[in-house]
């Protein structure tokens, strides 16, 4: 006598399932494509910035211009500041108004570092509204200081 375990016939039962590995194959390969491509995307160039030819923004009525002299000294407006006082000196241009854009000027002999500093020390003093204030084209070709145009108004 036997007996039958299998009641169905001989039909295999298909499975409804992803098979996965080759997705992960596939995207582990992107991965490391990007990986590689990233860093060529980045170029490291000594740069040497000119002068804007942009259009110059239009003056405010009473701009606050904080200046970083070439002997790292800040001044604001037309008052020279000490080391620890720029905040004090900032509130009391502004009248305590820290939503004010302040215009940045740089001597071309300071560094790139103290301007960050400068703008660091803007910041934490709570004046996150900042113009970076440039010759325009056309007075460095004349040979002249110009009138503080605003041209490389970069704000921030």
């Amino acid at each position: 006598m036997s007996a039958r375990l299998d009641p169905g016939g001989d039909d295999l039962e298909e499975t409804h399932e992803i098979n996965v590995t080759p997705f992960i194959d596939v995207i582990l390969v992107l991965l490391i494509i990007f990986m590689v491509a990233a860093p060529l995307a980045t170029v490291d160039v000594p740069v040497d910035l000119p002068a804007s030819t942009a259009a110059p923004q239009p003056r405010p009525d009473a701009p606050l211009f904080v200046t970083l002299t070439a002997e790292n000294g800040v001044v604001v407006g037309e008052a020279p500041v000490a080391e620890g006082g720029l905040a004090a000196a900032l509130d009391a241009a502004t009248g305590g108004d820290r939503e004010q854009r302040v215009f940045l000027r740089a001597d071309k002999a300071v560094t790139y570092g103290d301007l960050a500093a400068l703008m660091n020390r803007l910041r934490a003093a709570g004046y996150l509204k900042i113009a970076l204030v440039g010759l325009e084209a056309g007075d460095l070709q004349a040979g002249g200081l110009g009138t503080g145009g605003m041209g490389a108004g970069a704000a921030r």
